[in-house]
C-alpha cells in the first residue's frame, strides 16, 4: 500500500474511521493529524461498536503505531474517558504516541466556546461546544499551552501568567464567567501531565525518520467543506482536513503522500448550522436518515439528510487533492425507487446556473438544486463482495458519480461491518 491521507469530502461524519481502520491494517503507521474530539467516528468489527473521538482507527491492530499528530488539540477530560472506554473493549494502548507539539483544550476554552454559541443567537455556527474554535484562535495568538509545556515547570509557568493575562480579562469582561488562579491551573496542568504521560513521544523525530520507508496512512476528521479555508466559511471547523493539512499536522512534507482517499456518502449529511442546497427536509429526509441512522456520535443531533451533490464533491476532489473516492452507506438507499444526483444549483433570484461550487455562502440561501433522476436497484447490497455483483442500476449510478466528480470509485462500502467492504479493481 502507498502513503494513503485518508479524508472527509463532504460535511464529516462520511464513514472515514471504517476506511481507515480497513486500511490500517496494512499500515505501519497511522497519524491523526488534525482536529480534535469534536470528531466522531464509528467502526464495527465482530458486531463490537467502536466509537473514536480522538485516538487513531488504527489502535485496533496490534501491531500498527499510532500517532497524534502537532495538528491536532486534545482536550485531556475526553481523551481518558476515550481510552477507558476502548480498555473495558480490551483495546491495547502499548502503540499509541502523542505529539509533544499537540495542543491542550483547557476547560476555560469550552466555556468560551458554549458562550459564543449562546449569544450568537440565530446566527450561531452549529459547533459542538467542545472547545475546539477557541483553542486553535489561542493556538494562532500564541498563547495556548501544548503538551510539552506540561513537562517543564519553568515554560508552564511562564506561559499561564501570559494566558491568565489575556484570558481572565475575556472571561470576565466579554463572558462575565469566573476567573482561573494559576495556582488552579498549575494544580490541572499535574494532573494532565500524568494523564498523557505513557504516550507523549519526545523522539518524536526519531520516530518518524524510522518510519520514512514504511507504510503511512494519515487520518484526518471532519470534511473538506468544514475546512477553514475552503469550507462553508463561517460555518466549518477549526482546522484543515484537506489533504494537504497531512503534511501540517503530521510532520511528514507533500513528499510523503502518494495517494488522497476521499470518502464520501452515497447522499450527503450535515451535522450544525450552514449552507446545505441538497438537504431534503420532507419525508424522504427522515427516510434516509432513520435508515442510515443518522444521528452524530459526538453530539448525538440528528444529521441534516439530502441527496449527493456532485458540485461539492467535484469542487472537494480540486481542493482536497482527492485521487481517488471511497463511497460508504451506499446500502441506504436500496429501498428507493429512485435516487437522485444534484449535477448544478440554480440561482432563483435571476436564473443563473452554477456548475461549479460557489464559494461565496451567503447567496446559498437562493440557490435550488438541479437534479438528475436515477432509478434504484431496490434490493438488499449488504452481502455483496463484488463489483460485478452489484444490480446494474447501482452500478450506473456509480459510474455517473464517476463521472461528474471526475474521481474513480475505488472502495465502496455496503454496511457498517468490516467485511462489507467492496474494492473495486
Amino acid at each position: 500500500m502507498n502513503n494513503t491521507v485518508v479524508i472527509g469530502s463532504q460535511w464529516g461524519d462520511e464513514g472515514k474511521a471504517k476506511i481507515t481502520d480497513l486500511l490500517a491494517s496494512k499500515a505501519d503507521l497511522v497519524i491523526r493529524y488534525q482536529g480534535g474530539c469534536n470528531a466522531g467516528h464509528t467502526v464495527v468489527v465482530d458486531g463490537v461498536t467502536y466509537k473514536f473521538h480522538m485516538i487513531p482507527s488504527g489502535i485496533l491492530y496490534r501491531n500498527t503505531v499510532c500517532f497524534i499528530g502537532a495538528g491536532t488539540v486534545i482536550h485531556p477530560e475526553s481523551f481518558e474517558n476515550e481510552v477507558n472506554e476502548f480498555k473495558a473493549l480490551g483495546v491495547d494502548f502499548k502503540n499509541l504516541k502523542i505529539s509533544p507539539l499537540a495542543t491542550i483544550t483547557m476547560p476555560y476554552h469550552i466555556e468560551i466556546d458554549g458562550a459564543n454559541e449562546q449569544c450568537s443567537g440565530k446566527n450561531k455556527i452549529g459547533t459542538t461546544k467542545k472547545g475546539i474554535g477557541p483553542t486553535y484562535t489561542d493556538k494562532m495568538a500564541r498563547i495556548s499551552l501544548k503538551i510539552q509545556d506540561l513537562y517543564s515547570y519553568e515554560a508552564l509557568e511562564q506561559k499561564l501568567d501570559r494566558i491568565l493575562f489575556v484570558k481572565n480579562k475575556e472571561l470576565e469582561k466579554v463572558y462575565g464567567v469566573d476567573v482561573y488562579t494559576k495556582d488552579c491551573l498549575m494544580s490541572l496542568c499535574e494532573r494532565y501531565a500524568e494523564l498523557f504521560k505513557p504516550y507523549v513521544c519526545f523522539d518524536w523525530q526519531e520516530l518518524l525518520n524510522n518510519y520514512k520507508n514504511k507504510t503511512i496512512l494519515f487520518e484526518g476528521a471532519q470534511g473538506v467543506m468544514l475546512d477553514v479555508d475552503y469550507g462553508t466559511y463561517p460555518y466549518v471547523t477549526s482546522s484543515n482536513p484537506i489533504g494537504g493539512g497531512a503534511s501540517v499536522g503530521s510532520g511528514y512534507g507533500p513528499t510523503m503522500i502518494d495517494k488522497v482517499i476521499g470518502v464520501a456518502k452515497a447522499y450527503v449529511t450535515r451535522v450544525g448550522d450552514g449552507p446545505f442546497v441538497t438537504e431534503l427536509t420532507d419525508d424522504v429526509g427522515d427516510k434516509i436518515r432513520n435508515i442510515g441512522r443518522e444521528f452524530g456520535v459526538t453530539t448525538g443531533r440528528p444529521r441534516r439528510c439530502g441527496w449527493f451533490d456532485a458540485v461539492t464533491m467535484k469542487y472537494a476532489v480540486l481542493v482536497g487533492g482527492i485521487t481517488s473516492v471511497a463511497l460508504t452507506k451506499i446500502d441506504v438507499l436500496d429501498e428507493f425507487e429512485e435516487v437522485k444526483i444534484c449535477v448544478a444549483y440554480k440561482d432563483c433570484r435571476n436564473d443563473n446556473v452554477y456548475k461549479s461550487y460557489p464559494t461565496d455562502v451567503f447567496i446559498h440561501k437562493y440557490l435550488e438544486p438541479i437534479y438528475e433522476t436515477h432509478q434504484g436497484w431496490k434490493t438488499s447490497l449488504s452481502g455483496i463482495k463484488n463489483y460485478n455483483d452489484l444490480p446494474v442500476n447501482a452500478k450506473k449510478y456509480i459510474k455517473r458519480l464517476e463521472k461528474l466528480i471526475q474521481a474513480p470509485v475505488e472502495i465502496i462500502s455496503v454496511g457498517p461491518d468490516r467485511e462489507q467492504t467492496i474494492f473495486v479493481k
